[in-house]
């Protein structure tokens, strides 16, 4: 007799595969760490902890910075939000993206633009156009600073970037992406699908190639902690945490891309340091981004609240309200 596993069971079965993977993952990278801690612990040791400062500060900047891509898709699209609130929303979905499932991510996004009174289905395709674009203008960037760079080991095929790369253009085409998201917003709300102007969809293209260069300073500058490379690296490293964040995406079965990430990262690092310092980068960067989501979104709380304490000062009502110099109490 055939049986069928039930939805709750089927999502529990992938759940626990999600999570052995990830741990999976983790362990080998950490079983690779401590088989070459002999070689790594000189160079955390000698860690130049200026530039891990500069660092950090430069991946707060890079989240900070490309925020305002998803607002002029928002603004496009008719619908408005303030920027604490849309850097609130965006770093809990990243950091969201730890969750194992799938759906915390996009889930987490739309809880913040739900309480703005902004509908689930147009924002959820700001979102996907938000990530098409940025995917597109990362390989660009990677594309173009290549030919800088030798020996480059890519973690797949470069003919399977550029038809990614291709696909997302074709699916981003105005004429293509509504027909595409129809479906998808009849099943989520039955809302309309958002026509957004050419300009708009140009316009957040090219602001997304501007943020990934300051990614690739970040990255630059995390380098530069334990080893000496020039700054004119970082078009190349911006193009390399681009790949990196794609990978990510693409391995849903990790995680936040933990571990996959990482390798691909790794990878593509050995252009520009050795193998230990590699090791020690994107240790160093998962760290980084991770602590910097978790900082910004702590600040956007700490706003809010105090915001909101303001609010209710000016609206309570004191005993001395409305005395003026003229009508107050003698001296």
């Amino acid at each position: 007799m055939r049986t069928s596993l039930s939805a709750a069971a089927r999502h529990r079965l992938l759940l626990g595969g999600q999570v052995a993977l990830g741990a999976g993952l983790v362990g080998f990278l950490g079983l690779e760490v401590w088989r070459s801690w002999a070689e790594i612990r000189p160079r955390v040791a000698d860690m130049d902890w200026r530039y891990v400062a500069l660092a950090a500060l430069a991946v707060a900047v890079y989240y900070m910075a490309f925020v305002p891509g998803w607002m002029l898709l928002l603004r496009g699209a008719g619908m408005r939000l303030g920027y604490r609130q849309a850097l609130g929303a965006e770093m809990l979905s990243m950091l969201a993206k730890y969750i194992p499932g799938g759906i915390w991510t996009p889930a987490a996004r739309l809880l913040v633009t739900r309480r703005a009174g902004l509908p689930n289905g147009p924002v959820l395709i700001t979102v996907l156009y938000e990530a098409g674009l940025s995917a597109i203008a990362g390989v660009v960037v990677f594309a173009l600073a290549l030919p800088l760079q030798d020996d480059v080991q890519l973690p797949v095929p470069a003919w399977s970037i550029a038809a990614f790369a291709v696909v997302l253009l074709l699916l981003m085409h105005p004429r293509v992406a509504p027909r595409v998201f129809d479906r998808l917003l009849r099943r989520i709300d039955g809302s309309a699908v958002p026509r957004l102007p050419l300009r708009t969809l140009g316009l957040t293209f090219c602001w997304y190639l501007l943020t990934w260069l300051v990614s690739g300073l970040a990255l630059t500058l995390m380098v530069r902690a334990v080893a000496d490379i020039p700054l004119t690296s970082a078009p190349y490293l911006g193009g390399v945490s681009a790949i990196g964040a794609i990978v990510a995406v693409l391995v849903v079965f990790a995680p936040s891309g933990l571990g996959v990430r990482e390798g691909a990262t790794y990878l593509l690092l050995l252009t520009v340091v050795d193998p230990a310092g590699a090791l020690v980068v994107v240790a160093l960067n998962r760290l980084l981004i991770t602590a910097v989501e978790v900082v910004l979104l702590a600040a956007v709380g700490g706003l809010r609240r105090g915001a909101r304490v303001r609010d209710e000062l000016r609206e309570t009502s004191l005993p001395t309200a409305g005395l003026t110099v003229a009508d107050g109490p003698e001296r």
